[in-house]
């Protein structure tokens, strides 16, 4: 069992990583930027300008608003400048109701917002807010996570500035963040003491119920729905029908702006969707016991964050590629797998998925989380019937860290070219 300061500093890292979001975390963390710059200001803005990263405004143009009825960056922005609470974080928009969707679109009328694309940013996540009334404007920037301020001025006075925030080369502050490799992940999530670790159940509550809403309900292509209310005859009344029908559900509540949190992970509310909702309708079809879904949940959801920390927040890789791979480690060692199979199954996913590009968050990211659901009950038993990708097929390696640094060295860096060409062509068609 790893030593109790390191089960700690696990501890910490998973609960800055695996936290409530209401909506998109993109255009949720612009709303957050307005509604600091808002609360800077001490009054309503008469003039909004935010310079953005291409990554921001890919993941911002095709999403719901949760509670709003309405898609895109404009009305969170609006929102956030009208109702938005900076204390709250991700769930910035928490108190928006039908007469703030009214004014805020009031606001959009007043057409004064200006929305800039800033290809000379210092990360990837970048949203830079200026707002004014008058003489008055105050200044707010997240940079690098979403909801890291590294920059905040009013009047011109600067009332914080983070050091380096705006150097190209900066990297996010790792002095309390725990390097992992797939041993530790292990470890922690099958012999940490079942107290410590119990808090993971919080996502299979808040994404369970999204996917519940989304059941009953109809939002974005409405997937889930539609595989288990009319997909027995091709799917059957099976164990991985009822893992795409709930994961794909929550991520239909989602990206069609239901005004319902769900439990993220890495600044994505899709990967905490997509590390969790497998690993728990599999539970729940196997019987587990709590504890054996305490420990899958874990051992799923840190998986994820240790690949994103190789890969980074926002990136040309689909987010998916990196949460159902979580999910496939924690199904198989429910299948009974022990290290040397949850390694295979990794393996197996990356063998298969490693080529899949994010094209911004929108409704159809519930077909690719399908797909990566799919992939990750194929990979689990190949796992666990001694079948694994070899060192001789493609980006996979014999060590299961190196394999990782590869699939996340292509994402990070070798689809950058990838990553403009898909923004391009979204703003242009």
């Amino acid at each position: 069992m790893l030593n109790k300061t390191k089960r700690d500093q696990i501890i910490s890292l998973i609960n800055r990583e695996v936290v409530p979001a209401l909506g998109c975390t993109e255009p949720i963390a612009v709303a957050l930027c307005v509604a600091k710059a808002r609360e800077l200001l001490g009054e309503m803005p008469e003039k909004i300008r935010l310079s953005l990263s291409g990554n921001i405004i890919k993941n911002a143009m095709g999403v719901g608003i949760p509670g709003t009825g309405m898609i895109g960056l404009p009305i969170a922005v609006a929102l956030g400048a009208l109702i938005g609470k900076s204390d709250l974080g991700l769930e910035v928009l928490q108190e928006v109701n039908e007469e703030a969707v009214e004014k805020a679109k009031a606001f959009l009328d007043k057409d004064c917002i200006e929305i800039i694309h800033d290809e000379e940013v210092p990360s990837n996540l970048f949203i830079d807010t200026v707002v004014s009334h008058g003489t008055q404007t105050a200044r707010a920037v997240i940079s690098r996570n979403h909801t890291h301020f590294v920059f905040l001025e009013k009047n011109g006075e600067r009332l914080y500035e983070e050091e380096g925030w705006n150097n190209a080369d900066a990297e996010e502050d790792k002095a309390e963040e725990v390097q992992l490799d797939m041993k530790t992940v292990y470890e922690f999530a099958t012999e940490s003491p079942i107290k410590e670790i119990s808090f993971i159940l919080k996502a299979r509550d808040m994404n369970k119920k999204a996917a519940e809403l989304a059941l009953a309900h109809d939002y974005g292509h409405s997937l889930g729905a539609m595989i288990k209310n009319r997909g027995a005859r091709y799917f059957g009344d099976t164990t991985v029908a009822h893992m795409i029908s709930y994961t794909s559900a929550a991520c239909d509540a989602r990206m069609g702006g239901a005004a319902i949190a769900v439990m993220s992970n890495s600044g994505s509310g899709n990967q905490g969707i997509t590390a969790t909702m497998p690993v728990v309708a599999y539970a729940e079809d196997c019987d587990a016991s709590d504890e054996q879904l305490i420990r899958a949940l874990t051992l799923s959801h840190l998986t994820s964050i240790y690949i994103k920390q190789n890969l980074g927040r926002l990136s040309a890789l689909c987010g998916c590629v990196v949460a159902s791979t979580g999910a496939s480690s924690g199904i198989t060692w429910l299948m009974g797998g022990k290290y040397e199979e949850v390694c295979a199954a990794i393996k197996n996913m990356i063998a298969n998925l490693a080529g899949m590009l994010c094209d911004g968050a929108k409704p159809a990211c519930s077909l690719k989380i399908s797909s990566g659901v799919s992939t990750a009950m194929m990979s689990a038993l190949l796992a666990m019937n001694e079948h694994c990708v070899t060192k001789l097929e493609g980006i996979v390696s014999d060590d299961i860290d190196e394999t990782i640094r590869n699939l996340t060295a292509i994402g990070k860096e070798s689809m950058m070219e990838t990553d403009k060409q898909v923004l391009r062509i979204m703003i242009c068609k």
